[in-house]
């Protein structure tokens, strides 16, 4: 008897409705200070939260600076400031008063609102509420399509919005990315009431909100592309050379540094070690015309690192951060603290599947082996104190501490019990 292929059911899921143009139409482009002065006064006169947005260019330019900022806020039509021409919109901090400012992914906004002047009182991320909530897609369109129902296009996210003029079309797309903030914002509230998760969401978001700027990266030069293939100190010290001169070049042309020497040249000079220019080109990551044409311009570095004397060459392993082992020495270095850690993983992914999100945003993963690597047995008082020191927010200690102290406990009973192994072989020897 022949088998039949069993039905395949249709799916019933509605399609997303295409978001093509701004209800309000495009608004034009404010890139003078007169403008922006009356684009404060229109939103003074209004009231609720401010959706807000950023477009950069740090595929083409050097740095991470903002060229387009959005905003809308209800009654209001959309504005759009070319931050090029204006670069100082300290005058909207009046204008938005205490009004929250709804971002999607503020974090990586909120630094070039800083350099523009702009100061946040509170705020409003969609991103990391979705993230709370443990939806598997977190990305604006994602998000947007899921809740609202609606198709957001971002082909345009990866521009060089330092382009001037701006085409229709990016600016369609720039505007549309606030368009639908503030609707998002009253739906992902909801969700977060309904979840019981608003005021983690709101710890969250102030924590966002006051992050301080990152320290300086050590050694920077160590996050070139495939630099882990260079094995010898030697190599590493033309990765190091030819990674300061292009940031010096990038920055003094404006210019993205992998537009200015891409990742793979620096490694493949690292690799082949030329002694001259002419062995420079000969490598074949090198013989493009442009990178060919630029082979004088960068080999003195070439040169200078491979001349170093030994003892100014860089180490092997880059320089040692104040941070425990990797974890998979602990159980020969600190046996107690692996043992904390493997009881402790499962109970963090006990409370990452009671409450749907993702573990690290119920607990920094660093923070979590650190304290299991230093604890000294101070019971739940110790863990809140360092977890807080690793600047974990209060409902994440609250929820997570507990459940640390009932690892750390298990583990040290577990490693006090007495071995039913030996216990056996100690009776078998008397009975001899």
């Amino acid at each position: 008897m022949s088998e039949t292929a069993e039905p395949v059911e249709a799916d019933d899921t509605p399609a997303a409705t295409p978001l093509t143009e701004p209800a309000g139409g495009v608004p034009p482009v404010i890139d003078t200070i007169e403008a922006l002065e009356a684009m404060a006064s229109e939103f003074a006169a209004a009231s609720g939260p401010i959706a807000a947005d950023a477009e950069r260019a740090s595929g083409f330019r050097y740095g991470q600076a903002t060229y387009l900022a959005q905003f809308k806020r209800a009654g209001t039509s959309i504005a759009l400031v070319d931050t090029a021409a204006v670069p100082d919109l300290s005058i909207l901090n009046d204008a938005f008063g205490d009004a929250e400012w709804v971002f999607h992914a503020a974090s990586q906004d909120l630094p070039g609102m800083h350099d523009l002047g702009l100061k946040p009182a509170s705020v409003f991320d969609t991103e990391l509420a979705a993230r709370l909530l443990g939806w598997p897609k977190v990305g604006l369109a994602a998000v947007v399509e899921r809740e609202l129902g609606l198709a957001l296009a971002k082909e345009h996210s990866a521009q060089d919005w330092s382009t001037r003029p701006l085409p229709h079309d990016w600016l369609v797309y720039a505007a549309l990315d606030v368009e639908i903030l503030l609707e998002l914002r009253d739906a992902m509230h909801g969700h977060l009431v309904d979840a019981n998760k608003l005021e983690w969401a709101r710890q969250e978001f102030e924590a966002v909100r006051t992050a301080p700027p990152p320290p300086p990266r050590v050694d920077p030069w160590r996050r070139t592309s495939a630099s882990h293939t260079v094995r010898d100190q030697r190599g590493l010290a033309v990765v190091r050379g030819l990674w300061e001169a292009r940031e010096k070049e990038a920055q003094r042309r404006d210019m993205s540094p992998g537009r200015v020497l891409r990742d793979r040249a620096i490694v493949a000079a690292a690799l082949a070690k030329p002694t001259s220019i002419e062995a420079l080109v000969k490598v074949p990551e090198w013989h493009s015309r442009g990178t060919k044409r630029a082979a004088p311009r960068w080999y003195p570095a070439i040169d200078k690192a491979l001349r170093l004397p030994e003892n100014k060459l860089p180490s092997k392993r880059g320089p040692r951060g104040d941070g425990p082992p990797q974890p998979r020495t602990w159980k020969d270095k600190r046996p107690e603290a692996a043992a904390r850690l493997n009881a402790a993983r499962e109970r963090i992914a006990a409370l990452v599947e009671e409450h749907t999100m993702p573990a690290e945003n119920l607990l920094q993963p660093d923070a979590m082996r650190r304290c299991c690597w230093e604890y000294r047995g101070g019971g739940e008082a110790e863990i809140r104190q360092f977890l807080a020191s690793r600047n974990a927010r209060q409902w994440q200690i609250d929820l997570t501490a507990p459940e640390l102290v009932a690892a750390f406990e298990e583990a040290a009973a577990e490693a006090a019990a007495p071995d039913p192994e030996a216990d056996t072989t100690d009776a078998s020897e008397s009975s001899d």
